[in-house]
């Protein structure tokens, strides 16, 4: 290996970059210029990977956070074999490309999430980190070491000052993740100009006091000194490593240094005079010297060979521990265990009944020892969201010994547990999660009040952007909340989670619609669940009087007809709402009216059924439809129609007990029939 070669692949790699984003006439040639050296260093020395199979579930993940960088990932992922061709190469930024403007997972192999957001990427690593973690602790034994990888990320300026990064990184260096190592690339710039402008504390300092390892490498062209540095990162294992590499935004262009080389092509001009400077060939564009594609094909091989020898440890493994194997296999695959849902309870009538917060925590703890994919917590809520799963203890940091090594003890905790404790930082909980999902072999969930759910909207979106499957459960999801006020009473929070696409909302109504909430949560692969419950009690409705609660899955369902069948009025309402309806249903049918009640506990699935099955639910002959929810009406015109009525809130809420709050907005069973009269009238 000489350093001249070494040198030509990383000019390969710019230059593949910057003819990209040249031939695009947009992106961001700034940060491949810069970062090229480090990225080629680790991918050359110390990436663990096999390009043939980006899934290998023992493969190191590398994270581009600073996702504007994506052409740095596209040369990288095409020169290692990863099934990107020249072709997808020169359409970067095109119509149906495997080279879009920013990594997306799914789209092109080798992308582990999707990144441009700063910070994402910086709070899925730690996740995927995280992952790691409990997995080894969980199934490693003895010299069988199923999972030994590293979790890389390549960090801008911008994701060090997103907060959602702050959080993540502080969480990271409480729980020690040692086999996390993030390459931030210093090259003092961002979009807009120097980071002087607005980014003068000490980072080194700052991730010491998160209790990081740190190191500094002055020169971003130093080969030698990125090697030795990400080398002695790997070598601490009880604290995570930010290794700061100073670089050059836009290195040898007439434009190095300054921000207007960070989010616009060079021009033609100035490409041609980087070439020079570079010592680079002037044509063809995007030029691949064969000793440098031979030589980082080669490399890839390496990465064959170590997944070869990982899965005859694992045939190994399977004779050993037959039982843990098995576990471990559903949890790779991502398929439900047998019998995962057989302890979920069902629950009796009860007028009283349950908070569904409540009866939300009773279900996950029946699912929990069948489904040890089960991981998650809440933003330091667990008493309030009643989401602890209470037998199987807490993520932790395992004791470390003088040496270093890992000395799990009960008494402190280590990675095994399945609660973590994400603490006060939603944000980065919402990260976490993704990057635990993305790893694979988790079903994992996470935990706060619904109107705190605003700090964890960028998250939520790349969630359903990436279609990872994970589950939300957001609490306290009325004006019913009552004392706190207005600020901790949604209201507007169930139309702004409806609105993100690819993502399924269920506020259920009682004890056993959350039940099958809990099993659609499961059951859902592809996107996002989130869960939206009570604070309050409400009545578990008595299934033999009213539709099975099966028909959740329909998102929305026929709880009661009238006699005979024949509704002059439907009356809707999703969550705490349904009992409000049911009791004025019974009021107005006193009085001769038939009403249909209809629990709608999710738009989602519910326009996911053809229009002849909506059309059941409510009939296009019925015009008179009232609907009840304790939220802004937006998106309810639709399931009302032209003549109906939606009754909703559309101011904030108020300080007070929560009864009298309902009462004071008008939830009430004389409000509606008040409603329904003139409604019919």
């Amino acid at each position: 290996m000489s350093l001249e070669l070494d040198q030509k692949c990383i000019d390969t790699i710019r230059f593949l970059a910057v003819d990209m984003v040249q031939k695009a006439d947009s992106g961001h040639p700034g940060l491949p210029l810069g970062a090229a050296p480090m990225a080629y260093v680790l991918w050359n020395r110390h990436l663990k990977h096999n390009p043939l199979n980006p899934q290998w579930p023992d493969r190191d993940r590398f994270v581009l956070s600073a996702g504007h960088g994506s052409a740095l990932l596209y040369a990288l992922l095409f020169l290692y074999g990863y099934g990107l061709t020249l072709d997808d190469i020169r359409q970067f930024r095109q119509w149906d490309s495997k080279t879009p403007g920013h990594p997306e997972r799914g789209l092109t192999p080798g992308v582990e999430v999707t990144t441009g957001p700063l910070g994402q990427g910086f709070g899925n690593a730690v996740g995927m980190a995280m992952a790691e973690a409990q997995l080894a602790a969980r199934y490693n034994r003895d010299a069988y070491l199923l999972f030994d990888h590293y979790t890389y990320v390549l960090a801008s300026d911008g994701d060090l000052m997103e907060g959602v990064a702050s959080e993540a990184a502080s969480l990271a260096g409480h729980l020690k993740l040692g086999r996390l190592i993030v390459l931030y690339d210093d090259n003092r710039v961002t979009l807009a100009g120097s980071t002087d402008v607005t980014f003068s504390e000490n980072r080194i300092q700052r991730f010491n006091a998160y209790g990081w390892h740190t190191i500094t490498v002055e020169d971003g062209n130093d080969l030698g000194a990125i090697d030795m540095a990400i080398s002695q990162a790997r070598r601490e294992v009880a604290r995570p490593s930010l290794i700061r590499v100073r670089t050059h935004i836009g290195f040898g262009s007439p434009e190095q240094d300054s921000y207007k080389v960070h989010g616009s092509a060079l021009g033609e001009e100035n490409v041609r005079k980087t070439k020079q400077k570079l010592g680079w060939p002037l044509e063809p564009a995007f030029l691949v010297p064969d000793d440098v594609f031979a030589h980082m094909r080669r490399v890839a091989e390496r990465g064959r060979e170590q997944e070869r020898d990982w899965t005859q440890q694992l045939t190994e493994y399977r004779n050993h521990y037959p039982e843990l194997f098995e576990e471990l296999d559903t949890r790779l695959r991502a398929v439900l265990p047998e019998g995962w849902d057989a302890d979920i309870p069902v629950f009796p009538p009860d007028e009283k009944g349950l908070a569904t917060r409540e009866s939300s925590g009773k279900v996950m703890n029946a699912l929990a020892p069948r489904l040890p994919a089960l991981v998650g917590g809440s933003a330091d809520l667990d008493p309030s969201t009643k989401t602890a799963l209470s037998a199987f203890g807490d993520f932790r940091p395992p004791r470390t010994g003088e040496a270093g090594e890992r000395e799990p003890t009960i008494e402190h905790g280590d990675y095994t547990g399945r609660n973590i404790h994400f603490g006060v930082r939603e944000h980065a909980m919402g990260a976490i999660v993704n990057g635990l999902a993305a790893h694979g072999g988790f079903i994992p969930y996470g935990a706060t009040f619904l109107t705190f759910s605003d700090y964890m909207r960028p998250p939520i979106r790349l969630a359903a952007l990436m279609g990872l499957h994970v589950v939300h459960v957001f609490t306290h999801d009325s004006l019913a909340l009552g004392e706190d006020g207005p600020t901790h009473q949604p209201v507007e929070h169930l139309a702004a989670l409806r609105a993100i696409p690819n993502a399924i909302v269920i506020r259920p109504a009682d004890a056993n619609e959350t039940a099958v909430a809990w099993k659609i949560a499961v059951e859902t692969r592809d996107r996002p669940v989130l869960l939206v419950l009570s604070r309050q009690k409400l009545p578990t409705l008595d299934r033999s009087r009213y539709a099975a609660a099966e028909g959740l899955r329909q998102g929305a369902y026929v709880l009661s007809d009238p006699p005979g069948g024949k509704p002059d009025l439907i009356l809707i309402a999703s969550g705490s709402e349904v009992p409000l309806i049911l009791a004025a249903a019974s009021r107005l049918s006193e009085a001769g009216v038939g009403v249909r009640c209809v629990s709608m506990p999710s738009h989602e699935l519910f326009e996911a059924l053809p229009q002849s099955e909506r059309n059941q639910v409510l009939p296009p002959s019925i015009g008179a439809r009232l609907a009840l929810e304790m939220g802004v009406p937006q998106g309810w015109e639709k399931y009302v129609g032209p003549r109906g009525v939606m009754l909703g809130v559309t101011r904030f809420g108020a300080s007070a007990p929560g009864e009298k709050v309902v009462q004071e907005y008008g939830f009430t069973v004389d409000r509606v029939c008040t409603a329904a009269r003139s409604l019919l009238s």
